[in-house]
């Protein structure tokens, strides 16, 4: 009930305030290897393309450990090592399947992962993969999204 309340809430607001932006957090799980760093990307459920796992922030959880929940239920990151600050943020225009579309400004906070559960919330319905830092800003679609991960 309160996030059919929200929900309906922040659409009047951005009526109102067209520019307002939603908010949503970020984890980019990485993980270190010989070859150097891996990035963990996962297929969004619609469109099947390729994203970091992301979600709206969380009543009782700092914004990083609302990415890292987002990544077990996503990606099934089962351990990490989360860093409490952004390393950047991006933005992008989420596409609802009843028509329309929330502009949003996502959050990204650097996880390195210690452990991939084989099931996780998610698992069925998402593919996962890693890549080199320079192959996933290849692969996702959001040039802010891009550039981090060339950073990164």
């Amino acid at each position: 009930m309160i996030g059919y309340v929200k929900s309906h809430f922040e659409g009047a607001f951005r009526l109102i305030f067209p520019q307002a932006r939603a908010r949503q957090v970020a984890a980019l799980c990485y993980r270190k290897t010989r070859a150097g760093k891996r990035v963990l990307l996962i297929t969004s459920r619609g469109t099947g393309r390729w994203i970091v796992p992301k979600g709206w922030p969380m009543d009782g959880l700092e914004n990083s450990e609302a990415a890292l929940q987002e990544a077990w239920e996503e990606a099934g990151v089962k351990s990490a090592e989360v860093e409490p600050q952004p390393v950047g943020h991006y933005r992008y225009n989420k596409y609802h399947a009843r028509g329309g579309k929330t502009p949003v400004e996502t959050e990204v906070y650097a996880a390195e992962v210690e452990a991939l559960a084989n099931s996780y919330p998610e698992g069925h319905q998402r593919r996962r993969e890693w890549f080199s830092p320079a192959e996933a800003a290849e692969k996702v679609r959001e040039p802010e999204l891009k550039a981090i991960l060339r950073d990164f």
